[in-house]
């Protein structure tokens, strides 16, 4: 009985198995069901930002705030976004002379929010996010903070430290350490040789660690503390990007050449514990969700792809007809989007899930979203199930590019299989992948 007329009923089941004999069949159909729906909802594309005239080359979230997002391209223009509105802050049109080659917060900033950026010509600028810098006759001074010159060629990359004041560059001959308050690095490393310094990336825990991709397909530790390098790690090809994992920050991913991704640990570099592969050209950058469980890729090849953490596949692929190819992705910093910039003057916005509902879900739908989860998580190994989660449709040139590097694959595979056949017993055996993918490891 009810107290009153506002009490819900309660509603008694009976979960006795004999009364339900087509329980199971049921909740497989529920699974398809829900499988299909996923795959339907699946608009991975929210909005793109116009206003460049040349290729996107870096972009940089703010570690503070969910709406901004600083980019640069290949003209030298830098700009502010407002990712919430869609529209543009700020414009420093003639930030640099060529391309713009790294973008950085300053997270010391203690008053206005401001970043760094470098070129190929040499300098570093820090500018104010809002425009509103030193007073000058030069509009382009508007929001100019403080310069740095670099006398020895042009600048590859920067990044700042996560705590302290400082900052680190990889140029045309070496890493170097800048103080803000002076005008000359504080500190210079040639790390094995003269060969040139693609990315440095500070290690988000380890406060004097530092990582370097260089042209001569190496991956390097350095101490900041001595000038002296770690470790050393050379590749069959030359890697053109690096991040640490946020929240496992002894662990790092290499975008190659050689068109994979590759996870390493500081504590083993003689080989990869993790190869991720799908792309059928080089990938050019690579940015860790908030979560550090997974992380997206862009490539040479016009696509987008996300990996799990421990996954050697890709769980969504995206592209566009008019999306070139792609140089820089980011995370959000809420782990909902994605940004992307690409050599068609575009940024686009991505849902980091699919086929996720833009807005305020109320509590029936939430409760209805995690049920169909669960149900296509119980059975994603049924081969229905399977087949409609996990099929993407890319553009004919990546299927084709696909198919070939599979018959190659097995080729080389037959014939391996071939040569330890008819060789003597223990002269040839199959080579471990993770170990070929490494040359050589320098102390």
């Amino acid at each position: 009985t009810r107290e009153c007329v506002g009490d819900v009923k309660k509603v008694s089941r009976n979960l006795n198995p004999n009364h339900h004999p087509m329980q199971k069949a049921r909740e497989y159909t529920r699974a398809v069901t829900s499988a299909k729906l996923e795959r339907m909802f699946a608009k991975p594309l929210c909005h793109s930002l116009e206003g460049h005239t040349d290729g996107v080359m870096v972009t940089c979230p703010s570690r503070n705030s969910l709406r901004v997002m600083v980019s640069g391209s290949a003209d030298g223009e830098v700009r502010v976004w407002d990712l919430a509105s869609q529209k543009g802050m700020v414009a420093y049109t003639r930030a640099h002379n060529g391309w713009v080659t790294g973008l950085v917060e300053n997270p010391s900033a203690s008053e206005s929010p401001s970043f760094y950026s470098c070129g190929m010509d040499g300098y570093v600028k820090l500018w104010d996010m809002n425009g509103s810098g030193r007073s000058s006759d030069d509009p382009e001074a508007d929001g100019l903070l403080n310069t740095w010159r670099y006398e020895n060629g042009s600048l590859k990359c920067i990044d700042h430290h996560w705590t302290e004041e400082q900052f680190a560059t990889a140029s045309d001959h070496a890493v170097d350490l800048w103080n803000p308050n002076r005008a000359t690095p504080i500190q210079s490393f040639s790390l094995w040789g003269t060969d040139s310094v693609n990315v440095v990336k500070y290690n988000p825990s380890e406060r004097c660690l530092l990582a370097h991709c260089s042209s001569d397909r190496g991956i390097g530790l350095h101490d900041v503390r001595v000038n002296l390098g770690l470790r050393k790690t050379l590749l069959s090809m030359r890697s053109n990007c690096l991040e640490w994992n946020p929240m496992e920050p002894q662990k790092f991913v290499v975008g190659n050449e050689d068109f994979n991704a590759y996870s390493f640990d500081i504590r083993k570099l003689n080989e990869p514990y993790m190869i991720h592969k799908g792309h059928v050209m080089a990938v050019m950058s690579v940015a860790w969700a908030p979560t550090g469980r997974e992380f997206v890729t862009g490539s040479y090849d016009k696509t987008i792809r996300i990996f799990g953490l421990q996954s050697g596949t890709a769980r969504e692929i995206y592209h566009t007809k008019r999306m070139q190819r792609v140089y820089t992705v980011n995370y959000s910093t809420d782990n909902r989007y994605i940004v992307s910039g690409s050599d068609d003057t575009n940024l686009r916005v991505w849902k980091a899930r699919a086929s996720d509902k833009i807005g305020q879900l109320t509590p029936r739908e939430e409760r209805s979203i995690h049920y169909r989860k669960a149900l296509v998580k119980k059975y994603k190994h049924m081969p229905e199930v399977h087949n409609i989660s996990k099929h993407r449709k890319v553009p004919a040139l990546i299927k084709k590019k696909t198919s070939i590097f599979h018959i190659q694959k097995a080729s080389a595979q037959r014939k391996q299989v071939n040569r330890v056949k008819h060789s003597k017993p223990g002269t040839v055996g199959f080579k471990n992948e993770r170990k070929t993918a490494i040359v050589k490891e320098i102390e």
